[in-house]
């Protein structure tokens, strides 16, 4: 096969190297290749310890995209309790933030993309079915899957219409590598007819939604009965959860906060850095140094009235949207845009930034008004002044942004409906 030839020679030992050199200078690499060493080892006592069971294999690239699984592994433990879901990463990030998560029974770094690691990592597992999450598809790992026998799923699958992977020569090599899946489920009929440009004969395409629309409602839903801003501090007070905010969209917002501030005594304010590091933290105090009081939110049960409120721990902006008027989301001044469908599944009026380009949601949601595109400081100054002041657009914009999570969730039971034949399928072989 000429394809696994060129891949093997040439593409992946310059992979290789490239991750040595990487090795030198970043510690995220360093953990996630010594890191593979030791979680091989404990799947190892794993599958040791449970030779019988039922395995299902999840890959994700990283802890965004294995929040896109977790809809499907929670839906699958309710509905086979004795079936092993075993998680694997390629990311530090996603295997160390999901250590503790309750619903999987083992979890593993995916083993460098050798013929021979891959071969070895399956033939350890022997999984009935292999879900892949989104993109992060490993060439050999997936030929593995095919010359072992074992059904392979591409789930929340994304491919614009301009990909590199759609030109000539690499079209070629994805056609070669997604005929080995049984099943293409795609977030849209976009990304769908994209797919379907590879002329691919085996796997089963089709456009089925976007399971964190049903990871976020869930979330929501969850959240509201846990807010961790005590009822008396949100008590007749408007509030303003500025989210996952980097410096670059701090210095668009600060002045319209100082100046809402000013204007407005019932305003509460929310700022939740996507690195709440000390400095940052710092740095954001001396920003409002004679303007208001700010409280650290681990003090909270200090609060004496301060009017700005700085989050100086990780895990709780999804529970604050909850206590929100209205939200800013972080990243349209920097890169690209966070994460817009959490504070939108609580109803409430989303801002961010114009850097929404890889954003496919926060384009729809600004298209069915749930969502803000502000384009510097003096256009997020109007339009928070402007929906601060007038509920029935705030109440109106609120409303479009709820329905649009609440109309685009269900693709977790559509993708059930194709694993759940797969997994009995490969049972009954």
């Amino acid at each position: 096969m000429i394809w696994k030839l060129l891949y093997n020679l040439i593409v992946l030992p310059a992979l290789w190297l490239a991750f040595r050199a990487l090795w030198l200078f970043n510690r995220k690499v360093r953990r996630g290749l010594r890191g593979r060493f030791s979680s091989m080892q404990r799947l190892r006592v794993y599958v040791r310890n449970n030779p019988d069971r039922r395995r299902l294999w999840i890959h994700a690239s990283s802890m965004g995209e294995f929040e896109q699984a977790k809809p499907i592994i929670e839906a699958l433990k309710r509905d086979m309790p004795d079936l092993a879901v075993v998680a694997s990463f390629f990311s530090p990030s996603g295997y160390e933030n999901n250590l503790r998560y309750a619903f999987i029974d083992a979890i593993v770094y995916i083993p460098f993309d050798t013929a021979r690691a891959a071969r070895a990592f399956l033939e350890l597992l022997r999984p009935t079915a292999a879900v892949f999450i989104r993109y992060d598809v490993w060439p050999n790992h997936l030929w593995a899957c095919r010359d072992l026998g074992i059904p392979a799923m591409l789930a929340n699958a994304t491919l614009r219409a301009d990909s590199p992977r759609l030109l000539p020569v690499l079209r070629a090599f994805h056609r070669n590598m997604f005929e080995c899946m049984t099943s293409i489920l795609t977030v849209s009929e976009d990304d769908a007819a994209s797919f379907r440009r590879f002329e691919l004969s085996t796997p089963h395409i089709a456009a089925v939604g976007d399971t964190r629309f049903d990871r976020v409602s869930t979330k929501a839903e969850q959240s509201r009965a846990r807010s961790p801003l005590p009822a008396h501090i949100r008590e007749g007070r408007r509030v303003l959860v500025f989210g996952s905010s980097w410096s670059e969209d701090e210095e668009v917002f600060l002045p319209s906060v100082q100046k809402l501030l000013e204007a407005e005594a019932d305003v509460l304010v929310i700022i939740v850095p996507h690195e709440p590091t000390p400095e940052h933290l710092e740095w954001l105090e001396y920003r409002f140094r004679g303007v208001t009081a700010t409280l650290r939110f681990s003090w909270i049960a200090q609060w004496n009235g301060e009017r700005v409120l700085l989050v100086d721990s990780i895990g709780i902006l999804l529970p604050l949207y909850a206590a929100a008027d209205l939200a800013f989301v972080g990243g349209g001044f920097r890169s690209n845009v966070h994460n817009t469908l959490e504070p939108a599944a609580y109803g409430i009026p989303v801002l961010y930034g114009p850097k929404i380009g890889n954003s496919r949601e926060a384009i729809e949601l600004a298209e069915t008004g749930g969502g803000v595109v502000v384009r510097g400081k003096q256009d997020i100054h109007r339009r928070l002044l402007q929906l601060l002041r007038d509920d029935a657009q705030r109440r109106l914009r609120g409303d479009a942004a709820g329905r649009f999570v609440a109309e685009r969730a269900g693709a977790t039971e559509r993708i059930l409906a194709v694993l759940r034949p797969m997994i009995h399928q490969a049972n009954e072989r």
